[in-house]
């Protein structure tokens, strides 16, 4: 089957949680025994996206997962299984407290710097959409089609991906720019997404995604 064509204006490039606590050799992740090396492959085909969705004004959208300083918005249970991995949420670690909105940890990796117009989601679960205004953003704007990438697969992209199906977007998920928190779990979260003729959106490569987009690269707004 022919890929179907990608409009940039009705797309939307998110990125799921590429935060030193998730892929800085100090942070949450590597606390809770996660190989954040491994995790870390996924930057290259991320930046690789991010050029091309700036170059033919595509909606950009960053997400990181994160808690109040006083936890409040933390389950219970969320807390507990933290502390049994050994990366017990609002603990201090080398990057301040651990999954903590405003800690050096909590930001965005060094490698992405959000450019004017560029949006920031702090979300306090798996799903970019749970308790944020993300639906609504992409619904004032006309986005109907999102490109998925970051981590873990199995975790926050394939949250993600789930709600917005049922929300009625279409999802393309991409394989070698997300990664799942072990290694073993990758194929099958990218399958599952794929099942049925995909049951949850599309999964391909980034050289292939890349290849349906425009070249030509515009100013910001000049298609708006």
């Amino acid at each position: 089957m022919t890929p179907r064509p990608i409009d940039p204006l009705r797309c939307a490039l998110l990125l799921i949680d590429l935060q030193r606590d998730f892929l800085d050799p100090r942070g949450y992740a590597a606390q809770a025994g996660l190989d954040v090396e491994r995790l870390r492959g996924v930057v290259a085909p991320a930046l690789a996206l991010l050029d091309a969705a700036r170059g033919c004004a595509m909606k950009v959208i960053y997400t990181r997962e994160g808690h109040r300083p006083d936890l409040s918005d933390c389950p219970g249970t969320k807390w507990a299984r933290s502390r049994a991995a050994g990366a017990e949420i609002g603990t201090p670690g080398p990057l301040g407290r651990l999954l903590v909105r405003g800690e050096h940890g909590h930001d965005l990796i060094d490698e992405l710097v959000p450019q004017d117009g560029e949006l920031l989601i702090d979300k306090p679960g798996y799903s970019a959409f749970h308790q944020t205004d993300l639906d609504q953003i992409l619904r004032v704007a006309a986005v109907d089609t999102l490109l998925v990438c970051g981590v873990t697969t199995e975790v926050c992209v394939h949250s993600t991906v789930r709600a917005a199906i049922d929300l009625g977007y279409q999802c393309i998920t991409v394989s070698d720019a997300c990664a799942a928190s072990q290694p073993e779990l990758q194929a099958p979260a990218l399958a599952m997404i794929g099942v049925e003729g995909g049951i949850f959106g599309e999964v391909c490569d980034h050289a292939s995604l890349l290849q349906r987009l425009p070249h030509g690269r515009w100013p910001i707004g000049a298609l708006a």
